[in-house]
């Protein structure tokens, strides 16, 4: 058994997931990215997948490649000319190791050095603009100074209530 990259159709990654690991009872790996996004003016968290169309799968190519190949939600294995192409276990493991979550979600948090301008998106302070001063030690709070005024007073906020300011 080896792993293999499998290509599935547009948004078809959690579908062909599911039946590769249901139906064919095969051994998947199907890591996604958590990250803040702003929709409707509104800061979510929104999982999304890694590999946009790609997943992986353990499986035996003499057994098991054609049913993978005709699964729904699945255009093909990955391949250079007729072969499918091996990813190493190694890759497999490093990718674990990086996401370090049960569920294999990768979070993604922009990493702010002190001086970064800020936008702050929700709360009391909604619409200003601030320099980010420090992160505290639980990793959900931050230190920002207000940049609207004249003294730029600091401001402690949770992490999810600031955006860098584009």
């Amino acid at each position: 058994m080896e792993w293999f990259c499998v290509h599935t159709k547009p948004g078809g990654e959690l579908g062909a997931n599911q039946y590769l690991c249901d139906v064919l009872g095969l051994e998947t790996y199907y890591p996604r990215l958590r990250q803040q996004k702003t929709i409707r003016r509104v800061r979510r968290w929104v999982i999304s997948s890694l590999f946009l169309r790609y997943l992986f799968c353990r499986l035996n190519p003499a057994r098991h490649q054609q049913a993978v190949r005709y699964a729904p939600h699945v255009v093909d294995l990955v391949r250079f000319g007729e072969h499918p192409v091996v990813v190493d276990d190694s890759i497999i493991e490093e990718l674990k190791r990086w996401a370090g979550d049960v569920v294999d979600i990768v979070t993604l948090r922009p990493k702010l050095q002190p001086g970064d301008a800020v936008e702050i998106t929700e709360g009391p302070f909604q619409g200003l603009h601030a320099i980010f001063h420090e992160e505290l030690d639980d990793n959900d709070r931050v230190v920002v100074l207000l940049a609207t005024l004249s003294f730029q007073p600091r401001v402690v906020l949770d992490r999810s209530q600031i955006a860098v300011s584009r």
